[in-house]
């Protein structure tokens, strides 16, 4: 009896030794993973995006492409409201297109490059690489890394959690968190394609355009006189709203928000008026900064988005770079007055 339980041992001991030989270290996986990074010479990707940072959730549809070494287009769709937005990087540099509004906006910028991007395959292995105090574990179907972020001007979301499949090391989920783990942003992919090909105008500004604005509404249906006033939901202490302004013209209004208080700052919403001819895109001063739901033009002093048609701006010689973007991200709604 004896001897059979000591043989019982002895195989279970075995096949947990050959268990444990067939999984991989965390130092196996970044070490394939860097590997691939070296490798990586374009991909296309799908994905939803979900955002926890207004009153409600926020769900967008990202479409992905990227062509070694720094061609980029990313588009953003909200589900419900079918406005888009377009991220483009090619030789001439980096794009904002609003396609709803014939807009286009040119930054001198090395995005993605400067920053974390929770939606882009290279971004989230370099943020595991980087990061030696990273978090791992192996589960049947993934590698699940916790990893701290590089976004600049944010300590907001200080912390992510990325999924990886197995099989091949593609991208199945991230979650940036805040400081108490609450997932703020979760990007869920559906479908990734490696080695795509591209045609060679793929990444051409005015083509994007052109082919982005295709079913879209007619301009003076998206310019609407009036629009719903949105307030931050971030809340500053010792900060509140002490007046709010409109002033009206001909072909709409123009609301002024004003914030005093330990700190003071100015909200500008505007319709925003299409452009009506196509020609060069405007040149932004600034770095493009992600909002989630769109992209801003972040300065020392500053922060300008465009959405759903219209146009936003924080003015402060008080709030720092990383306080404007994170009340941007929060003017989603009826929020703190």
């Amino acid at each position: 009896m004896k001897r059979k339980l000591f043989l019982l041992f002895v195989g279970l001991m075995v096949i947990f030794v050959l268990s444990a030989c067939g999984s991989k270290s965390q130092e196996d996986v970044v070490k394939e993973l860097n590997s691939k990074l070296g490798d990586l010479n374009s991909y296309k990707v799908n994905a939803k995006m979900t955002l926890q940072m207004g009153a409600e959730p926020q769900v967008y549809e990202v479409e992905i492409w990227h062509k070694d070494p720094t061609y980029y287009r990313v588009n953003l769709k909200n589900a419900k409201q079918d406005q888009s937005q377009m991220i483009l990087r090619n030789d001439e540099g980096v794009y904002v297109l609003t396609p709803a509004l014939n807009k286009s906006f040119k930054f001198q910028s090395d995005w993605p490059q400067n920053s974390s991007q929770a939606y882009l395959y290279e971004s989230l292995i370099k943020d595991i690489i980087e990061d030696k105090e990273a978090k791992f574990e192996s589960t049947k179907d993934h590698y699940v890394f916790e990893t701290k972020t590089r976004y600049q001007n944010n300590k907001m979301l200080p912390v992510q959690e990325i999924k990886l499949n197995k099989k091949d090391l593609s991208p199945a989920m991230v979650k940036v968190m805040d400081v108490d783990h609450n997932a703020l942003v979760t990007v869920e992919f559906s479908k990734v394609k490696f080695n795509a090909s591209f045609d060679k105008d793929d990444f051409d500004m005015k083509k994007n355009m052109t082919g982005a604005q295709l079913g879209l509404p007619a301009m003076a249906q998206v310019n609407a006189k009036e629009f719903a006033v949105k307030y931050p939901t971030t809340e500053i202490p010792g900060v509140s709203l002490i007046e709010e302004k409109e002033v009206s013209f001909e072909d709409g209004k123009r609301v002024i928000l004003t914030y005093d208080g330990e700190k003071s700052f100015t909200l500008i919403q505007e319709m925003a008026q299409a452009v009506t001819t196509t020609g060069a895109a405007t040149y932004v001063k600034g770095e493009p900064v992600d909002l989630g739901f769109t992209v801003g033009a972040l300065t020392d002093r500053s922060i300008t988005w465009t959405q759903d048609g219209v146009d936003y701006m924080i003015a402060s010689n008080d709030l720092s770079p990383e306080e404007m973007v994170n009340i941007a991200r929060s003017v989603q709604g009826d929020g703190i007055k």
